[in-house]
Formats: structure tokens, C-alpha cells, sequence
């Protein structure tokens, strides 16, 4: 049931995880949101989306599943300023709160990395109020698209999507969010979907940049070499190619997530 994180925590891979807020990564949650609130972001991270989910509600609990990660998220609020925010090392699978101890639960990028998603979206549901939301979001990894189609991202979405599944996650986490949530007990479910788009030059240099970094030097590049899913040669390749798309003037790509909404 346990699953090896693909990304880990390498500055490469920060860099991009910062770069997430709530308006970008948890638009169709922030409507539902209210004063009083209490709130469980389960999978926090940086504590980017954290913090800005704790402006906009009572209580937040940031929860990640080791000491280290936590570190990242009371880093941030901490530089925020923010008072209204506790932490806690907790398992998906078996989440160390009560009974309805929260008014929402969300996650953001955590399902597609867990070894068992139902049951992760089990105990969010267990520990949400009566008539409270279970918000969840991912990516699709699969359902990426990008042009030009360089021969080296093919390579990259291939060894992405095997080593992704070698450590026990599900890359295209993003079209079964639905079946999960109805397969874990929740009949009242909203599904959408929405994108990350990079296609200016600023971004593209950043999005690209990013990712030929990380394919030579982030934990998934470590995990790939020893697995020998790939060769040195076979990552610097890729990374080329990311660097040839950021550089090439009709680069453009969208990043496909999809959404739950789930009452409890």
C-alpha cells in the first residue's frame, strides 16, 4: 500500500512546487470557503497553497507524511507571518485526527503519489464534518500536450510514467479522481477539470528550465539510474529537449488536471 515519492524534494523541484498558489491550483475550492472554517491540507509541501488557503479560513492544519516535509510548510508560514496554522506528520492512509475534525480537506498533487488513493480519500472523508468537502486535485500526466512534439519529451513522459508507477503511484491520477471518490463512498461529487498553461518566453524558460534540471538531478532521476530505467546519456538527452522547446519560439504546453469536490 506504501508508495516511494516520485519528485522528491531536490530545490528543482521547490522551485516549482513554490510557484503553486490558490488561485492557480485551487480555484474551484475557493468559492466554497468561508471565515470560520477549519481546514486539513493534507500533502502541504512548501506551504504555498497553505498559506494562502489560511488567509481565507479560520484554521488551517498543514500535514505532511515526514518531519522534513513538514519542515517546508512552517517555513513558509512562518515567513508569512501566519499564526493561524498547526502541523502534523500524518499517513494518508490512516490520518491521525478525529472523527469530523475538519470543516474541508484538501489535496493538492497527493493521490497520484499514494499506494492506496480510495482509501486515502476514505479517511479524508472520515475526518471531514457532516456536509463538509473533500477537495482534491492532479494531474493528468498523460493527457499533457505540447508542441513542437520533440522526439526527447516523448522519451521523458515514457520514463515518467514507468518510474511514477514503479514507486506504487497512478501518473494519470487526474481522470479516476471520480471513480475513486464514488469507489470510496461519496455520492455527491463534482468533477471538473482545469490547466496549467506555459507558452511565453518568461515561461518556458522557467517550465523548461525546470524540468531539465530536474530529469538529471531530482529523486526521480536518482530512483530511474538505479531502477536502470535510464542511462546518464538517456537523461541529458532529455533535458536538451526540454531546453529546446523553452527556447523554441512556438513552445506551448498545457498541463491537464482534474478536480473533486466531494460532500460529505
Amino acid at each position: 500500500m506504501s508508495a516511494v515519492y516520485t519528485h522528491g524534494h531536490h530545490e528543482s523541484v521547490l522551485r516549482s512546487h513554490r510557484w503553486r498558489t490558490a488561485e492557480n491550483s485551487a480555484a474551484y475550492l475557493l468559492p466554497r470557503l468561508l471565515p470560520h472554517m477549519s481546514l486539513l491540507d493534507l500533502g502541504a509541501g512548501p506551504g504555498t497553497i497553505t498559506a494562502d488557503l489560511a488567509g481565507r479560513v479560520a484554521r488551517v492544519t498543514a500535514a505532511e507524511v515526514t518531519a522534513e516535509a513538514l519542515e517546508l510548510s512552517r517555513a513558509e508560514t512562518a515567513a508569512r507571518g501566519l499564526e493561524n496554522v498547526d502541523f502534523a506528520v500524518a499517513d494518508a492512509h490512516a490520518l491521525p485526527f478525529a472523527d469530523g475534525a475538519f470543516c474541508v480537506t484538501h489535496a493538492h498533487q497527493v493521490l497520484q503519489h499514494v499506494g492506496d488513493p480510495v482509501k486515502a480519500l476514505r479517511e479524508m472523508r472520515r475526518v471531514t464534518k457532516p456536509t463538509g468537502l473533500v477537495a482534491v486535485r492532479d494531474s493528468d500526466y498523460a493527457a499533457f500536450a505540447w508542441y513542437p512534439r520533440l522526439p526527447e519529451l516523448d522519451e521523458w513522459m515514457t520514463l515518467y510514467q514507468t518510474a511514477a508507477r514503479a514507486n506504487g503511484g497512478e501518473p494519470d491520477a487526474g481522470r479516476r479522481l471520480l471513480s475513486w471518490a464514488r469507489e470510496a463512498g461519496f455520492t455527491d461529487v463534482t468533477a471538473t477539470s482545469s490547466t496549467w498553461c506555459f507558452a511565453t518566453p518568461d515561461d518556458r524558460a522557467w517550465w523548461g528550465g525546470m524540468w531539465a534540471e530536474r530529469i538529471q538531478s531530482s529523486a526521480m532521476a536518482h530512483q530511474a539510474l538505479a531502477a536502470g530505467l535510464a542511462t546518464p546519456a538517456g537523461l541529458a538527452r532529455q533535458a536538451a529537449g526540454w531546453q529546446e522547446w523553452a527556447a523554441h519560439p512556438d513552445g506551448w504546453i498545457s498541463i491537464l488536471h482534474g478536480e473533486i469536490l466531494c460532500r460529505v
